[in-house]
C-alpha cells in the first residue's frame, strides 16, 4: 500500500533482460535508508520487489506481463524514475490509497503553463479506466497522487486533466513528461471497489 506522494526521484542504472522478463537496476539513496531483500518499493507506481541492494542502487525483476503492461517495459539507462516505500502503520496519508497496481497505459495529450504558476497537463485515458475518472476524483500518474480537474469524453478517447504545483514537477517525472509520453495510471480503489457492489451477481 502506498500513497502517491514521491520520495526519491531515481534513475534507472541498468535494464538487464533475462528470461521471462527483465532485471531493473535503480540508483537511488533515500529509499535505500531501511531497504532489505524482499521489500516493496513503487517504480513508477508499480510496485516491485527488492531482489538486490547496493550502496546507492538496488534492483528488482520485472516479468513480461509487467514490462508489457506498463511504462516500464520502455525504461532505458538514464531515465528518471518515481519512487516511493510503502505506507506503515501510523504514517501521514499525505495523497491517497494507491496499491502499486497499475490499471493501464495513458498518453500526455498536452503540458501547458497556467497564469497561477501550476502547469497542466492532459492525459488521455484507456476506457478502462476512464470510467474510474470524476473532478476533484483521485488519479495515481507515474506513482503521483493528483486530483482530477476537468473530464473530458471525446470520439478519440477520454481526456482528463492535472494540475501540478513546481515542486511537483521538480521532485518527479512529471517535469519531464512532453505530449506523446506514456504514462502508467492507476484510478482510485474507493471507486472500483464501489462499482464491484453495485454490478448486479448475475452479470
Amino acid at each position: 500500500m502506498f500513497t502517491g506522494i514521491v520520495e526519491e526521484l531515481g534513475v534507472v542504472r541498468a535494464v538487464v533482460p533475462r528470461a521471462g522478463g527483465a532485471r531493473l537496476e535503480l540508483s537511488c539513496t533515500a529509499v535505500l535508508a531501511d531497504a532489505r531483500i524482499g521489500d516493496s518499493i513503487a517504480v513508477n507506481g508499480c510496485c516491485l520487489t527488492v531482489v538486490e541492494l547496493g550502496a546507492d542502487w538496488w534492483a528488482a525483476d520485472a516479468q513480461i506481463e509487467t514490462l508489457d503492461r506498463t511504462t516500464l517495459g520502455g525504461l532505458a539507462p538514464g531515465d528518471p524514475v518515481n519512487l516511493e516505500r510503502p505506507l506503515r502503520l501510523g504514517d501521514r496519508l499525505g495523497g491517497h490509497l494507491v496499491l502499486g497496481h497499475v490499471d493501464g497505459v495513458g498518453e500526455v495529450t498536452a503540458v501547458a503553463p497556467l497564469p497561477d504558476g501550476s502547469t497542466r497537463i492532459a492525459v488521455r485515458a484507456p476506457a478502462a479506466i476512464a470510467r474510474y475518472l470524476v473532478e476533484k476524483g483521485s488519479v495515481t500518474v507515474d506513482g503521483t497522487s493528483l486530483t482530477v480537474t476537468t473530464v473530458h469524453d471525446a470520439p478519440e478517447g477520454t481526456e482528463f486533466g492535472v494540475a501540478c504545483i513546481p515542486h511537483t514537477l521538480a521532485v518527479t517525472t512529471l517535469g519531464v513528461r512532453r505530449p506523446g509520453d506514456r504514462v502508467n495510471l492507476e484510478a482510485d480503489m474507493i471507486a472500483k471497489h464501489v462499482e464491484r457492489l453495485l454490478i448486479p451477481k448475475d452479470r
